[in-house]
């Protein structure tokens, strides 16, 4: 009898990159554990056992037990809730600015690279001049400049990663617009943008997107950081740098009101920091053998 023939497996470099990605254990793991607080962040309202701003003043600095998970608060709000309430507005701010980020210096870094000369030097130097300074002290300038929100928290720690996109994007093209396909389409009369946006910036995907889940952990750890110091998510609503700083003055008597959310932060930073690591093993051609 005819036996039928197995499949075979499709090759490509994005099915090469994610059979890769699937043999670190670690990075599956953290994919899992963002995977988790997205959910979290979606359903919130269905997952998180009380509302973040429900106040009991009955039951303040209570202790994690049955009733209250991770305990309370000194307005006797569910810390567990909040925490969960939290995981909303950290990855709302981590992929919002890393999208800004990317658009931006993706464009600027990719104009840069391929036009060259004076368009280059004057784009890089700009670049230069942000990167001079520290990227979370440009953060808290431009956060205490405009008044503290969730939008201006987004833009300013976007601006602060705009130089590290134009900069992994400008040494990609410069390799990928000596391509034969890149002067094929320059032969045919194709205007820069289309090059640009439909063959370059799509060629330059891989490392943007290592530079991407890296880039996330920083842009939450800086938001909580500019949170915990007023310049970032103004309480009632829980985010949770704002739930350290508020929580910092009772550390040596109700250690449950720091702890929780700064292991939240820490769990994040982690799995987002150990699937960067593996995206860049995946992603890199030269670790394909």
């Amino acid at each position: 009898m005819w036996q039928r023939k197995k499949k075979a497996p499709k090759k490509g470099f994005w099915n090469d990159a994610w059979y890769r990605l699937k043999k670190n254990k670690g990075a599956m793991l953290s994919l899992v554990v963002l995977l988790g607080l997205i959910i979290c962040a979606i359903f919130a309202d269905y997952i998180a056992p009380y509302p973040y701003d429900l106040q009991d003043y009955n039951h303040t600095f209570e202790f994690p037990s049955k009733k209250h998970l991770l305990g309370t608060d000194n307005f006797g709000r569910d810390i567990l809730s909040r925490i969960i309430y939290g995981s909303r507005i950290s990855l709302i701010v981590g992929f919002s600015s890393i999208i800004v980020a990317i658009i931006f210096g993706g464009l600027l870094g990719a104009i840069s690279g391929y036009y060259g000369n004076k368009v280059d030097n004057a784009i890089m130097r700009a670049m230069d001049v942000l990167m001079a300074i520290p990227g979370m002290l440009l953060a808290i300038s431009l956060a205490a400049a405009l008044k503290p929100g969730l939008m201006n928290l987004v833009i300013a720690i976007a601006i602060a990663d705009v130089p590290g996109y134009a900069r992994v994007v400008r040494a990609s093209v410069l390799t990928i617009k000596e391509q034969e396909y890149i002067e094929a389409a320059e032969c045919i009369g194709a205007p820069d943008s289309r090059i640009i946006l439909q063959h370059i910036i799509p060629n330059c995907l891989a490392p943007i997107i290592v530079q991407a889940t890296l880039g996330m952990a920083g842009a939450i750890l800086s938001a909580s950081a500019l949170s915990f110091l007023g310049l970032g998510i103004q309480p009632p609503t829980p985010e949770w740098g704002s739930m350290l700083s508020s929580a910092r003055q009772y550390i040596r008597t109700y250690w449950h009101m720091t702890t929780f959310p700064g292991i939240a932060i820490m769990i994040t930073i982690f799995a987002l920091n150990v699937l960067g690591d593996g995206l860049r093993d995946a992603l890199d051609p030269r670790l394909k053998n």
